[in-house]
């Protein structure tokens, strides 16, 4: 398989109230078939990054090619889908005439296009829904009816910004499924999410982006292949306050104590610690990293928040 997105030394600069690098030197490829996810704290530079793909903006540095082809032709187009995360349907139109909206924006043929609107609201979970108009939607079903319409031209990549944003827990889990059952079909999936746990679930690679910079690439396996170990302690309140001092991101709950440590060697000298302040370990468990761990280590909670007020601007500029 070859490469569906590809980018190298891509960077955008704006020039409003000084200039700012939204994106700086980006090099990444997804491959085709890949569940492809793009991380990195509210503006690093992802959504930029999105529509340059798309080419609705253009870069002020390097290139970018999506399925073989420079980003914005016009045939690239017709093989791509967009789903932003906060996407505007017209909401007194059912969820049928919105699919054959678009269909007919696609240049489908009438008997095509009936055919493959039913199958598109049988396949994302609104077979009883068709005749509903969309502003009886809830946020689930119009998240879903939004995947069918990225769905229409049948592309050979989508592109998802934070599809699972605001919803319950069993929409949630509906849609992350729904997006596995899309790769399954041979798609290619381009997530950009804030929501690690789906990420970790369903994504085969991922980039981690910060100040509009790449600063960590790779599998889910090879990003995660870190250790940690879980230490769960009963100990007083006093003997916690000390603990505390040593390791300040403790977790207390029901009368004990939860710690998870990356530095092998401290692992004995914390348990020599619990036990020597009389307390009682109840287990230490050795698990591998999460990514929202390595999320974290990467971006830094200080630089995510200085990243999302100096690089808002140029997300609204673009939005």
């Amino acid at each position: 398989m070859g490469a569906a997105i590809r980018t190298e030394g891509l960077g955008k600069k704006y020039f409003q109230q000084g200039e700012v690098d939204a994106v700086v030197d980006l090099s990444i490829e997804v491959q085709e078939g890949e569940i492809f996810g793009f991380l990195g704290p509210n503006g690093a530079g992802k959504t930029t990054t999105i529509k340059m793909l798309l080419g609705l903006i253009f870069p002020t540095a390097g290139s970018a090619e999506v399925l073989g082809r420079p980003a914005g032709d016009l045939e690239m187009r017709r093989q791509v889908s967009y789903l932003p995360e906060s996407p505007y349907f017209y909401d007194h139109l059912t969820g049928v005439e919105l699919l054959d909206f678009y269909g007919r924006l696609f240049g489908i043929g009438k008997k095509e296009r009936e055919r493959r609107v039913h199958e598109l609201m049988d396949q994302v979970g609104l077979k009883n829904d068709k005749a509903k108009h969309l502003k009886q939607y809830s946020k689930g079903m119009l998240q879903r009816i939004g995947i069918a319409q990225a769905l229409v031209n049948d592309p050979k990549l989508l592109i998802l910004d934070e599809p699972t944003s605001g919803l319950d827990p069993v929409a949630h889990i509906e849609i992350r499924h729904l997006i596995q059952s899309l790769k399954d079909r041979g798609k290619t999936i381009f997530l950009s999410s804030h929501q690690l746990v789906d990420v970790e679930r369903v994504c085969d690679r991922i980039a981690i982006l910060n100040f509009g910079k790449l600063v960590r690439a790779g599998t889910v396996s090879q990003l995660t292949s870190g250790t940690r170990t879980e230490i769960v302690a009963r100990m007083d309140g006093e003997a916690v306050t000390k603990l505390r001092e040593r390791v300040p991101d403790l977790v207390t709950q029901d009368g004990t104590v939860v710690i998870n440590e990356t530095d092998p060697a401290q692992v004995d000298s914390l348990i020599d610690f619990i036990r020597g302040s009389s307390g009682q370990i109840v287990s230490i468990i050795p698990q591998r990293e999460r990514l929202e761990d390595v999320f974290i280590e990467s971006v830094g909670l200080t630089g995510g928040r200085q990243i999302g007020t100096m690089n808002q601007l140029t997300e609204d500029v673009t939005a």
